[in-house]
This record gives C-alpha cells, sequence and structure tokens, in this order.
C-alpha cells in the first residue's frame, strides 16, 4: 500500500498555518442591492423586531442616519426611554475619571477642552498661552475693578474656575512625565 503523500494536518508543530483551512469560508454579503462587501454589521428590520439586515460599514452608517430610535413612541414613552438610557449608559461617564475614558485623541478632557473655549484658546495651546490670556481675561472682570457688578463676578468666577482645571491637568501631565 503506498500513499501518494502525507497529510499536513499530522502531528506537533502543525505544518500548515492556523487559520488555513480546506474549507471555503462563509462570508454573509452586504443586504443592500448591488454591493458585494461583506455585510459584518447588523441593524434592526423593524423596531423591537428580532430581525437583522447585514450592511457593510458603509451603507450601515447610511441607515443607521435616518433612524429614529423614538419612532412610535410618544413623549412621555421617549422620555423616559432616554433617561433609562442615560441612566444606565452612565457607567462610560463615570470611566472618564480613570483617564481612559476621555475625549477622542486622549490629548485633552471634555473639561478642559471647555475651559480652553472659556479662555478664547485653541486645543493645541500650551500651559504659558493659558496663563497670558488668563491674565488678560481676569483683568477685565476681575471683583476689585467692577465692585458690585454680579455679571463680572460671576465670569471671574468660571475664568479662575477654567485656570484651575487647565492648571491641574497640566501638572498631571508633568507628573506622569
Amino acid at each position: 500500500m503506498s500513499r501518494a503523500g502525507r497529510s499536513s494536518d499530522w502531528g506537533f508543530p502543525r505544518w500548515r498555518g492556523y487559520g488555513s483551512s480546506r474549507e471555503a469560508a462563509t462570508v454573509r454579503l452586504c443586504d443592500r442591492h448591488g454591493c458585494d462587501d461583506a455585510g459584518t454589521c447588523p441593524a434592526p428590520k423593524a423596531p423591537n423586531s428580532p430581525d437583522r439586515w447585514y450592511f457593510c460599514q458603509a451603507h450601515a452608517a447610511e441607515y443607521n442616519s435616518r433612524w429614529n430610535y423614538f419612532e412610535g413612541l410618544d413623549k412621555a414613552e421617549a422620555e423616559e426611554r432616554a433617561r433609562t438610557e442615560q441612566r444606565d449608559n452612565s457607567g462610560y461617564a463615570e470611566a472618564a475619571h480613570y483617564g481612559w475614558g476621555g475625549s477622542g485623541d486622549g490629548s485633552r478632557s471634555a473639561d478642559e477642552m471647555r475651559a480652553l473655549e472659556l479662555l478664547g484658546l485653541e486645543a493645541d495651546a500650551d500651559f504659558e498661552a493659558v496663563k497670558k490670556a488668563w491674565r488678560s481675561r481676569a483683568k477685565e472682570v476681575h471683583p476689585d475693578l467692577r465692585p458690585g457688578d454680579e455679571a463680572a463676578a460671576k465670569a471671574f468666577q468660571a475664568l479662575q474656575l477654567a485656570y484651575e482645571v487647565l492648571r491641574q491637568a497640566e501638572e498631571r501631565r508633568a507628573w506622569r512625565g
């Protein structure tokens, strides 16, 4: 009995790469007519329905842009659902405290971005520019220069808070190294 050749599926180490099986891989195509990309993004066919469309990423984005999450609900039900979703997803907001749930590129938090906006600075401003902008704006609305002006006092408090947020962020960056 002679064999034509050995299978490459025997022994250790395997003689072929993992994941390179001989069977054809099943790929579900995008459900959008005429699209030949893989349908990897499930989307509901109707609200509260278990049936799903499977779109490629581009068509899923197009489908979701027109999706009304609160369709068919009256105002009170829509508010209740929004409140419930906010409560259930509040863990993401809490995660910002740990530094890995911050803004998109991770360079500035949302609080820092609001503080920079209040000072009239761009997102890439260094701390020297922050000090300079804070001093010039604080001189305009300082309570000693405008006694009895409530609007100026509130503006000064907002500037103080913005400066504190940015100062603490700068200290954290310096500490991390």
